[in-house]
């Protein structure tokens, strides 16, 4: 991890990552779509409305994944004042957001037809709601202040602290009664959905990762941008005094 904290071979290796990234995410994101809506078979109760599972699910998952990885950047950042885990953590907010969002809609968008009802304050769908609101407070925070150091320790803190809710959302089918099914893919005993169903998840999956890694790397590179621009005119306005004096 240290070894990446230069920012100047984070350049070097994000320019490497990012083509291949892009273009997984492009190909994954048809080959996704494609098995999903077209070759897979519908559920022999849930009919073709299963379909909405190779959106929902996939977002689901990296919602968790993404506020997983900021709560590790903000480890690195308080503990090991790492230069780049701000950064990240900046740049994936907005994705996680996203991603969270679409969970949520999706989720309403099936729950109808399935359950009834766009929503309900069970374990699940409330504890999702819950991790939305922490991406938002967490972009809200870090930019709350005048100085930027103290926006990102809050931010780090915030995200500690709502790293508890992650385990809660992955284990409340489990540990509460909610119109949520309990886990079907991801158990120690192996998956219980039907594996033409099973490879256009995973496929979708890797094309959210893969779009997940090629935005994120174009974000952190732009902030790193911004920041040496800033740093420049920082730079030029403390000069600024002394070269009016040398003339």
């Amino acid at each position: 991890m240290h070894r990446f904290a230069n920012p100047a071979r984070f350049q070097r290796l994000a320019a490497v990552i990012l083509p291949w990234a892009a273009g997984i995410a492009v190909l994954a994101t048809l080959a996704g779509l494609w098995t999903g809506l077209v070759t897979s078979p519908p559920d022999y109760q849930q009919g073709d409305t299963v379909r909405i599972m190779y959106v929902h699910v996939p977002a689901a998952w990296m919602s968790l994944f993404v506020y997983t990885t900021m709560a590790a950047a903000a480890v690195a950042a308080l503990v090991w004042r790492h230069p780049l885990a701000e950064v990240y953590a900046r740049a994936a907010a907005p994705l996680g957001a996203g991603f969270t969002a679409i969970c949520l809609i999706t989720g309403s968008l099936w729950g109808e037809p399935m359950w009834g009802t766009w929503w309900v304050w069970d374990a699940r769908l409330t504890s999702v709601l819950i991790l939305f609101f922490l991406y938002l407070g967490f972009m809200a925070l870090v930019n709350a202040f005048d100085d930027p150091t103290r926006g990102a320790k809050a931010g780090s803190i915030l995200l500690l602290v709502g790293v508890v809710n992650v385990p809660i959302i992955k284990f409340s089918v489990d540990w509460w009664n909610t119109l949520h099914q309990p886990a079907s893919v991801l158990r120690l005993d192996g998956p219980t959905i039907y594996g033409d169903m099973l490879v256009p998840l995973f496929i979708m999956f890797a094309a959210f990762k893969a779009y997940f890694i090629a935005v994120v790397i174009v974000r952190m590179r732009a902030e790193l941008a911004a920041r040496k621009v800033q740093a420049m005119r920082l730079t030029q306005a403390a000069r600024a005094p002394e070269l009016s004096a040398a003339e």
